[in-house]
């Protein structure tokens, strides 16, 4: 059988490839300046790398170098956008090779927008040590500061599944004692996690009735992939490429194989969890009795169980020791996270009036009562299904995490943006979905040290301003930008496309 040769749209390279690499490479070149190099490297003694972090103008100039990367491509993906929405694009191919284009440049960057990855080496090299991550922080382990860890980690237990840890203390030993190193290695495991979100928009798409086109550019071309999956290296990326995969091989009546795969997602980070009684769903079927659904959940949780067991065993740890820690990332108090910014507003307020200092008792109230909204919501999702598909409700499912849940970070929108597409959006929610990630695209830069304290001693909030000015003017520089943010007659939506595409897909998938 012969094989499928790979095409894309004529042109395709100078219209969508070449805006986003450039892009890509400015902020490769801006990321030397303002990215995190640990402490260790043997690089920060290079001349040119001490210029750009250590002077002036170098810092400057490499951050304007991210601030205006950044911008190219937000406006090329703004672009693919609306020939994707319009049908000037045919193939999905040309989508992944512009993907490709773009994120080629940060494969060599050093991490940028966050240095999580560092405490990903440590929590290795901690296990390397003999001890549990689970238990200890990685201040525990010599020279953990000098690799780049974030201090306000260093105590702190790991709140990731043991799939991850398994791979954490694989990279730290081939690795030895660089952490630069280490985080490339890491950058690969978010690529693949790229690549599995890539394999399996398509099938999820055209089973939904969806163009694949529309569903890739929004799904996994945005902006915040390239951010926070490459250049980031965050290990949500193998996460949602995991639940993505999980799908594909539930809807195609592969049950067993579905919950394996997603429990190994949940062993990365345990949110993965809500996919499970979900794919209990797809297996029972549409219409399915109350008992037979049960029996589903029950096999699911047996086989999750049983793959949670190896996992641990493998890694060394107890296997619900990360229960413990679920709630590390909620000792931050962000203002990205809705519930705790109601706490926090709640309690300054209370403060003003004289009650005393009361913030971190409203903070931790409004949080439970988030918690107990979330498992409503949960609930709901699971029990009444009012004409979802399965895929839907697991995509719902994270967006009540973040929206509900204690500490958002702008990573965890790409948790459902990969699902949302995939089954359908309106021109409404097209509208929201370009203007969320916009708008967490502006936090990333202003929140990366990339426009802070420049030359002219500029404050973190006139920098952010610059920062939203300059992408901001980028997203409207032309009419056809404008009318996929703002909206206009033309606007297309990513519904299913015809009534025989709905009934298809609510056959297939209906819970």
């Amino acid at each position: 059988m012969p094989s499928r040769r790979i095409t894309a749209d004529p042109g395709w390279f100078g219209l969508y490839a070449l805006p986003g690499f450039l892009g890509s490479m400015l902020i490769a070149v801006g990321a030397l300046g303002v990215g995190w190099f640990p402490l260790s490297a043997h690089i920060l003694q290079w001349r040119f790398i001490d210029f750009v972090q250590t002077e002036t103008i170098g810092l400057a100039l490499t951050r304007s170098f991210v601030v205006v990367g950044a911008a190219l491509i937000l406006q090329a993906w703004l672009i693919v956008g609306i020939d994707a929405l319009h049908g000037k694009i045919a193939r999905i191919e040309t989508i992944y090779l512009s993907l490709i284009a773009w994120l080629l440049p940060l494969l060599a960057a050093p991490p940028l927008f966050s240095r999580d990855v560092y405490s990903y080496f440590m929590q290795g090299k901690l296990q390397l040590a003999g001890n549990n991550p689970y238990e200890s922080g990685v201040s525990v382990v010599p020279g953990w500061f000098q690799s780049g860890v974030d201090p306000l980690w260093g105590d702190s237990p790991t709140p990731y599944g043991p799939v991850f840890l398994l791979i954490e203390k694989s990279i730290a030993a081939i690795s030895q004692e660089s952490s630069l190193a280490a985080s490339y290695l890491f950058r690969l495991t978010s690529i693949i996690g790229v690549v599995f979100i890539c394999l399996s928009i398509p099938y999820l798409a055209k089973a939904h009735g969806v163009n694949p086109v529309s569903a890739a550019w929004i799904g996994v071309m945005n902006p915040l992939v390239l951010m926070h999956f490459v250049a980031g290296s965050h290990n949500d990326a193998l996460m949602v490429g995991l639940v993505c995969i999980a799908m594909v091989f539930a809807l195609k009546g592969h049950f067993v194989i579905g919950v394996i795969i997603a429990t190994l997602a949940l062993g990365i980070k345990p949110v993965a969890i809500v996919l499970l009684p979900f794919l209990a769903l797809i297996a029972a079927g549409s219409g399915a009795s109350f008992l037979r659904k049960t029996k589903y959940a029950a096999i699911a949780g047996t086989i999750a169980l049983s793959t949670l067991f190896v996992s641990s065993a493998l890694a060394g740890t107890g296997p619900f020791g990360w229960i413990g820690s679920l709630a590390t990332p909620g000792t931050v108090k962000s203002w990205l996270s809705p519930i705790t910014a109601i706490g926090m507003l709640i309690g300054e307020s209370l403060q003003l009036l004289g009650f005393g200092n009361v913030v971190d008792d409203s903070v931790s109230i409004a949080r439970l009562i988030g918690s107990v909204l979330l498992a409503i919501v949960l609930v709901l999702l699971v029990i009444r299904p009012a004409g979802r598909s399965a895929t839907r409700g697991v995509a719902l499912s994270f967006v009540a995490l973040v929206a509900l849940g204690p500490v958002v970070q702008p990573w965890y929108l790409l948790w459902s943006i990969p699902l949302l597409a995939v089954t359908g959006l309106s021109h409404k929610q097209i509208r929201i979905m370009v203007l969320a990630i916009a708008a967490f695209t502006i936090h990333g830069i202003a929140n990366s040290s990339a426009t802070a304290d420049t030359f002219l001693e500029l404050g973190d909030g006139i920098a952010m301003i610059l920062a939203g000015i300059t992408l901001g003017l980028a997203m409207l520089a032309s009419t056809a930008e404008r009318s996929l943010i703002l909206g206009d007659k033309t606007e297309q939506d990513m519904l299913p496309t015809s009534t025989a595409e709905i009934e298809s897909a609510r056959e297939r998938e209906l819970v």
